[in-house]
């Protein structure tokens, strides 16, 4: 009897034991969590993934940057020895562990545990509309299979569109007379094209895939000298370049977002005369993306809007202050999972206040697949430079935006690329048109185009092309496959001759 009481007691002791153990260890691994997981960017939802993301993705480069590998994963297998070097010469994985190794397993343990096996993706917005505002008229601008444009714009000057390559081209063409009418050889593969006054700024890449070695540059054209001033910084993965007098000198700066890899940085580039660059690091971190200069709190200084992707994902404000110094804030946080990608500065309300437009869809990294929160973001202002996003459109693999009155019916309307579309379910909503039907009350009436078997769609920009008084909307491509798509698709895009697709708006015909 005695026996029997004692067993009961000793088995009551011990579920209790065993119950504030797990409470326990679940409470140490939230508290790991939330300090390491927030350690280098807005804490995640852990429900934003899927847990077989998580497990085959995210967790074992987690692990390799806090030093912690095994035989599943090596994060220098598929690279060069100049490759892993640099690699290693950033320190973003440790060769000692950061983290107990209990803990590292405590803490993906709890991942594991709360992330659920799939997500919820009936919130995507399917257009049963076709766009009949916009005419589709394929360019084509050489007799090479496939697209590889990596720059693209359009120059209201010289009412031309302007076009670079993985061919190492520019290219300038004439949508009037249907003419390319200057080709020019270049020194890498451009991301970004500019002319200033008597100068032409070229900015070259230099690895186009993930890469840490630094071989980006920029060149600056004189043509009336016809002379090559080559920059003495070299580069990390630039992908966007904003020209600009910002301290009104007379002599333009520099900012070059340098999107890199596991490392990258935003720079100014500053000169007084000449061409040998003094730089400056704003933002020591990876993903800048694209740079607008707005003077944003009317101090009549013009300052610095960025986003940034990457993992610190969000929008930065650079406040100008003196010698061109700047005080940097970040109004607009995103969850690192979310792939920004492109945005845009509009008075979406006609209050005098500067309004974002956001667009979130890169989707060719460790955690791929499709997610219900890619998609277009307005974000207003309050008149302080603090913003609330008001509205949320949802679109798989969104990554360029253009705003403007394309109806001209007095509010801003929205075409948005998704480079990352469902290929295998709806290929057609590569591109859609917002057209804004109630502005106060943010009622927009989503169409669709179908045009994706011409090409795979990665940039975009606006210009009257036809000059009949209302704005098109310009798309070119880059055939290639990031991401898995249907093998159809990806043959159609290698045999096919579109470099770009004009969408002719039709309001003026």
């Amino acid at each position: 009897m005695r026996k029997s009481i004692y067993l009961k007691h000793l088995i009551y002791i011990i579920a209790v034991i065993a119950q504030f153990s797990c409470a326990s260890k679940e409470k140490k691994a939230i508290a790991l969590y939330n300090s390491y997981c927030a350690s280098c960017h807005i804490l995640p939802d852990i429900e934003n993934l899927p847990k077989h993301i998580w497990e085959a993705g995210v967790l074992p480069d987690m692990a390799a940057r806090m030093g912690i590998y095994d035989s599943t994963y090596d994060p220098y297998e598929k690279v060069s020895r100049m490759e892993e070097f640099a690699i290693k010469q950033s320190g973003i994985y440790p060769e000692k562990p950061v983290m107990d190794i209990r803990d590292w397993n405590l803490l993906k343990d709890y991942i594991l545990k709360m992330a659920k096996d799939s997500l919820n993706i009936h919130g995507v917005i399917t257009p049963r509309k076709r766009v009949s505002q916009f005419r589709p008229n394929p360019i084509i601008m050489d007799s090479t299979k496939g697209a590889f444009i990596t720059f693209l714009a359009y120059d209201s000057v010289q009412k031309q569109i302007i076009t670079g390559n993985l061919n190492r081209k520019l290219i300038h063409y004439d949508p009037l007379t249907k003419q390319v009418t200057k080709t020019e050889r270049t020194e890498g593969v451009p991301t970004s094209y500019s002319e200033q006054d008597t100068l032409k700024y070229f900015t070259y890449v230099g690895y186009l895939d993930p890469s840490e070695l630094p071989q980006g540059s920029i060149s600056v054209i004189e043509p009336s000298k016809r002379k090559i001033n080559r920059s003495n910084v070299q580069l990390h993965r630039p992908v966007h370049t904003l020209v600009h007098d910002f301290d009104k000198d007379g002599n333009d700066e520099v900012v070059v977002c340098e999107f890199g890899d596991l490392t990258g940085k935003l720079t100014l580039l500053t000169h007084k005369g000449d061409f040998n660059f003094q730089n400056t690091v704003l933002l020591n971190l990876p993903g800048s993306i694209k740079s607008i200069a707005k003077d944003m709190n009317k101090d009549g200084k013009d300052d610095l809007v960025v986003l940034t992707s990457q993992g610190r994902e969000g929008i930065n404000i650079f406040y100008q202050e003196e010698h061109l110094k700047f005080r940097m804030e970040t109004p607009i946080k995103f969850s690192p999972v979310y792939g920004s990608s492109w945005f845009e500065i509009l008075d979406y309300n006609n209050d005098g206040h500067q309004d974002i437009v956001t667009v979130n869809g890169d989707n060719a990294d460790n955690s791929y697949f499709h997610k219900p929160y890619h998609g277009l973001r307005i974000h207003i202002n309050d008149g302080n430079n603090n913003f609330e996003e008001v509205y949320f459109y949802p679109m798989n693999g969104a990554t360029r935006v253009v705003s403007n009155d394309f109806d001209q019916d007095g509010d801003l309307d929205f075409g948005i690329l998704s480079t990352f579309p469902n290929y295998d379910q709806t290929p057609t909503y590569s591109f859609v048109y917002l057209e804004n039907k109630e502005p106060n009350e943010f009622l927009f009436e989503p169409y669709r185009m179908d045009t994706s078997d011409l090409g795979r769609w990665m940039l975009m920009d606006i210009g009257d092309t036809d000059q009949d008084g209302d704005m098109d909307i310009i798309l070119g491509s880059f055939s290639y496959s990031f991401t898995p798509v249907p093998k159809l698709l990806n043959e159609a895009w290698k045999n096919s001759d579109v470099d770009l697709l004009i969408l002719e708006n039709r309001l003026n015909p």
